[in-house]
């Protein structure tokens, strides 16, 4: 399973080195992960932590912190490279949840950049929408877990757990 978020935080990823680490963000996150088996710790504080994942990476579309978490589309451009060559790597995922419209946007970028299909129409983002790609690898959606949408109660951890919890029988049932 793969997890696409938007770009490391200033005070959390940027400054640990390991992405969703030291931040609220973070902590909803890795607690959705822990509860669907995903990580060995519900927490991730900094990278000597013991924090392990477990059949999940976590990969990211902008490689910087943006000014106000919004990568702009040169920036997400440029980094794109380094997405598709993640994706090149990790050739046994069968589930991509995606953190937020731009993290399902630059995923599906990503695809046709590489010349994988995409469903038509283009899916769209929403919070627990799935598409389901030719060759079978599962896109699931989900509200990015910043504050502004976890303090609102836009994202509550039943919603983000629930995708979670899908995305592991997901992967179980596409090994």
């Amino acid at each position: 399973m793969l997890v696409v978020g938007l770009a490391p935080a200033a005070h959390g990823g940027n400054r640990t080195g390991r992405m969703f680490t030291g931040d609220r963000s973070g902590d909803w996150l890795f607690r959705a992960l822990y509860d669907a088996g995903f990580a060995s710790r519900p927490l991730s504080v900094h990278p000597g932590d013991g924090l392990e994942l477990r059949g999940a990476y976590i990969t990211a579309t902008a490689r910087c912190a943006p000014p106000a978490n919004k990568p702009t589309p040169l920036e997400m451009w440029r980094c794109q490279p380094f997405l598709l060559e993640e994706l090149g790597l990790l050739d046994e995922v069968r589930v991509i949840v995606a953190l937020g419209k731009i993290g399902w946007d630059a995923y599906l970028r990503a695809r046709r950049s590489s010349g994988l299909g995409v469903p038509r129409p283009l899916p769209k983002f929403g919070h627990g929408a799935t598409a389901v790609m030719p060759d079978g690898i599962v896109l699931l959606g989900t509200y990015h877990p910043s504050q502004q949408n976890t303090f609102t109660g836009k994202l509550t951890r039943a919603m983000l757990h629930a995708v979670f919890a899908r995305a592991a029988k997901l992967s179980r049932e596409r090994r």
